[in-house]
């Protein structure tokens, strides 16, 4: 059994890649990986439970944070609403020598990267821009126009995938997610 220190893991990707279900499939094995919760500007979906998916902030609150110093990393998503890390509980983490997991769209990764280079960067792509966009739709949490601006994201963020550490193909969630553990360094089990 291999064991490395901890260290952050981030994991970024376009839209409806997977980046939510590949990081619950990794949760489910190997529940001591912590997953931050962003905070973000945006409603809640259908079955969000705030603290839970996310940390549903208003655009006042976010902006405190912002001024505060509280965020790790934050952008503005499709356009629209803003995503960020909340700092405190990934520095706890890391102090505690736990392992800890990013899961964030490229801007906030950039941010990342410029503040804690060691981190690992793992950039997780779709198998096709066909099966992405198969994705995004079946999901059915978008109407048509919110379809449309994340899929002119999600062209500008497959372009960037050369500024990643390791790049993982979602072609199956649990091979990604084993590809994703090896990554990691995570005891085998």
């Amino acid at each position: 059994m291999t064991t490395t220190p901890a260290r952050l893991t981030v994991l970024a990707g376009p839209t409806a890649v997977g980046k939510g279900t590949v990081s619950a499939d990794l949760r489910a094995r190997y529940p001591q990986v912590w997953l931050s919760v962003s905070a973000t500007t945006r409603a809640p979906r259908p079955g969000e439970v705030d603290g839970v998916h996310y940390h549903f902030v208003s655009p006042g609150r976010f902006d405190a944070m912002i001024v505060d110093g509280e965020l790790l990393e934050w952008a503005v998503v499709h356009g629209r609403n803003r995503y960020g890390t909340p700092r405190g509980p990934v520095d706890e983490r890391l102090a505690a020598g736990e392992p800890a997991l990013l899961e964030i769209d490229l801007q906030g990764a950039r941010q990342v990267r410029a503040t804690m280079p060691e981190a690992r960067f793992v950039f997780l792509a779709p198998p096709s821009w066909e099966e992405l966009e198969r994705r995004l739709v079946g999901r059915g949490t978008e109407d048509a126009d919110e379809r449309e601006r994340r899929l002119a994201t999600a062209r500008v963020e497959l372009a960037a995938e050369s500024e990643f550490d390791h790049v993982i193909v979602n072609d199956d969630v649990h091979r990604a997610t084993d590809e994703l553990i090896q990554v990691i360094g995570l005891p085998t089990r």
